[in-house]
């Protein structure tokens, strides 16, 4: 009990220290505050300061906050903004899903004669990278995968999917930025009110004047995470993220139509303090001893299709003309799943891009199954 105390203390309270170590050393200032969070938590796993048993409370922390970030980021969201974001974002992510499906059709030239279950990899692969682990989970079951492959498979794209957001929200925007074309943020309200600055400091946030909105927010998003999580109840489990996902989404959206809620001030700052809880204890889950211990061969095709499908996204939406951004927040939602669109949109200052990201994500989600089965049968002719 004291354990989980102390850990679930040092989580939440690391966006504090973040910001005093940017406020009083100027150094810190150089470091991405969400890599940080990251690199806190790949040194709690990988030192051995935390252990295998702290997985489930790790794994709620980052499923409760990052279900908070949403609502508290989205309702400054200019809906008509949003609108036109999402048509780009959505098209994007068609193009995401084209990718990974030629990456694979190579692949097969490489790794069907070395990998005996090359077809069922294929289908989980497709069904993970155009959505995220709930399709990988949905199309192990209608494939009949067996444990030991899903398990390889997992863990190798947890270990892969962590480096690709690395290399999104450090080098990715300034590197593709001299293939895909550079698009402004549009001045519309949830544009990140300090500009280059990536996180607004405390004595801006909680001054006595905002403590009674934000938290009245707070209790905002608290309410639609509850409708959202209740809606479990009526749905399988396989489609369950999907579901939370597509509610609170919708919820909020419906909320930052009142003039009111969309005034909050800081709002989306205090979105910004969950995002920084929810890298942190996603990376303490990267223990990379256990994720390196899967087959090499799986391990092997599943970063050849990552990165391979990385590559010929880039190049479709050069040939489209989609923007770096657009690209990087699709390819973070096809990659990583709509959860961490957030977490893209926060560190390439594209706060407007989240919306659409996450709309565009729940596509993902929807096309991952089908496109999965499909692959499996095309790939066993």
């Amino acid at each position: 009990m004291t354990e989980t105390l102390i850990l679930s203390a040092s989580l939440f309270a690391f966006p504090v220290g973040v910001r005093y170590l940017r406020t009083a050393f100027p150094l810190f200032k150089r470091i991405n505050p969400i890599i940080g969070a990251y690199l806190f938590g790949l040194i709690l796993v990988n030192s051995g300061i935390i252990g295998e048993e702290a997985t489930p409370l790790l794994d709620t922390i980052a499923t409760v906050t990052v279900a908070l970030s949403i609502p508290l980021m989205l309702f400054s969201v200019n809906i008509r903004t949003w609108f036109k974001e999402s048509e780009k974002t959505g098209f994007a992510m068609i193009l995401a899903a084209l990718a990974i499906t030629i990456a694979l059709i190579l692949g097969r030239f490489i790794f069907a004669q070395r990998l005996e279950e090359f077809p069922r990899l294929a289908g989980m692969l497709v069904g993970v990278y155009t959505g995220g682990t709930p399709n990988l989970a949905a199309i192990r079951s209608a494939l009949s995968v067996p444990a030991d492959l899903y398990l390889a498979v997992h863990a190798s794209d947890i270990l892969l999917s962590s480096l690709y957001l690395m290399f999104v929200i450090t080098l990715g925007q300034p590197l593709l930025s001299r293939v895909l074309r550079k698009e402004e943020e549009p001045d519309v309200p949830g544009k990140h009110p300090h500009g280059e600055e990536e996180l607004t400091p405390l004595k801006e946030i909680f001054t006595a004047k905002k403590l009674k909105p934000l938290a009245a927010a707070l209790g905002l998003a608290l309410l639609i995470f509850g409708l959202g999580a209740s809606c479990t109840l009526f749905v399988g489990q396989e489609s369950q993220t999907l579901v939370v996902i597509l509610v609170i989404t919708t919820l909020s959206l419906l909320a930052s139509l009142n003039k009111k809620v969309r005034e909050i001030p800081d709002s989306f700052a205090f979105g910004e303090y969950f995002i920084i809880v929810f890298s942190a204890s996603t990376g303490a889950m990267g223990d990379f001893s256990r994720i390196l211990g899967a087959a090499p061969g799986v391990f092997l095709f599943v970063a050849f299709a990552l990165f391979v499908s990385m590559i010929i996204h880039i190049l479709l939406c050069r040939i489209f003309r989609i923007d770096v951004d657009t690209m990087l927040i699709s390819s973070t939602a096809a990659i990583c799943s709509p959860p961490f669109v957030g977490v893209t949109g926060i560190a390439l200052k594209r706060p407007s891009l989240i919306g659409p990201g996450i709309t565009a994500g729940l596509m993902g989600y929807a096309m991952g199954n089908y496109l999965g089965v499909l692959m499996y049968k095309l790939i066993s002719l």
